[in-house]
């Protein structure tokens, strides 16, 4: 006897000020958009914890070819009651009574990214279009903890991809796409991206394929169906617009989801979903023309 499908709610795995929610609510695909909670430092240098050694496991290999190419990608909101205009005004200070000066946009939430071009001093990101959206500007932290202010290029809601821009001379690393007509499962794979925010940037967790193409329904992404990659790699909130990696280093797909439980409450593990790289890469041109 066939088992009766179980409709599961997929949610997104981006970080803000409020928490990543499973269930039945609409579009619970995506995180809620929460409201600001974090004072955001524009610009300068982030601490990042710096870890030395040489190993010749495939995995690390693999993580330390594509580590550099991953930023955090932040979320910006204008916490001023008149917002200032233009772009420049975001990254300003606001005057307040008696002469101090405070921030006027804070983070609402923080993702991924992975830098996969560098040209004439511009470097291009992929990333998900749900960590983008509804942002007032935004900011990326390299794996070296500069903090670059970014634009988007162009986005695809039902495809849940965007692409970013910053200009920079600071980028020096960029991930190579690979092939994934031949992904099977049981195949290793790596998932690099910030869990949590960019207090754990450039985190490397490890898994398998599970299937290499799971069709996800309208139902559970709130928009078309989508043909994703599934694995068992952790995917956390964070982790959204990172690169899903296999062994020899090549991008195969972007992180954007994980299913938290089924309808009924029940709540499952190494559920996670990635974007596949041939879908990444039309996008890409699409947009890029």
């Amino acid at each position: 006897m066939k088992h009766s499908l179980i409709t599961v709610a997929v949610v997104a795995a981006v970080v803000g000020g409020g928490v990543v929610y499973s269930g039945t609510q609409t579009n619970s695909w995506f995180q809620q958009q929460a409201a600001t909670k974090k004072v955001a430092h524009i610009s300068g240098q982030a601490s990042i914890a710096q870890t030395a050694y040489t190993s010749n496991d495939s995995a690390t290999t693999a993580y330390n070819k594509v580590k550099n190419a991953v930023v955090t990608v932040q979320n910006l909101k204008n916490n001023s009651a008149q917002q200032s205009d233009g772009f420049a005004g975001l990254f300003g200070q606001a005057q307040q009574e008696g002469g101090q000066k405070s921030p006027k946009i804070e983070t609402a939430s923080e993702g991924s990214g992975v830098i996969y071009k560098i040209t004439n001093g511009t470097a291009y990101i992929i990333t998900n279009n749900h960590v983008v959206a509804n942002s007032d500007a935004l900011q990326v932290i390299t794996a070296g903890g500069t903090k670059i202010k970014a634009t988007v290029v162009g986005t695809d809601v039902e495809k849940d991809l965007a692409l970013i821009k910053v200009q920079t001379t600071v980028i020096k690393s960029a991930a190579s796409f690979g092939k994934i007509d031949g992904l099977q499962s049981g195949q290793q794979v790596l998932a690099i991206g910030s869990p949590l925010g960019s207090d754990y940037a450039t985190s490397v967790t490890s898994g398998i394929i599970s299937a290499p193409r799971r069709e996800l329904s309208s139902q559970q992404t709130g928009f078309s169906t989508a043909k994703v990659i599934q694995t068992d790699a952790a995917i956390n909130p964070g982790n959204s617009g990172g690169p899903l990696i296999n062994l020899a280093g090549e991008v195969i797909g972007i992180n954007s989801s994980k299913i938290a439980s089924s309808n009924d409450g029940v709540s499952v593990e190494g559920m996670g979903f990635a974007i596949p790289a041939d879908i990444v890469q039309s996008f890409i041109a699409k947009t890029e023309k």
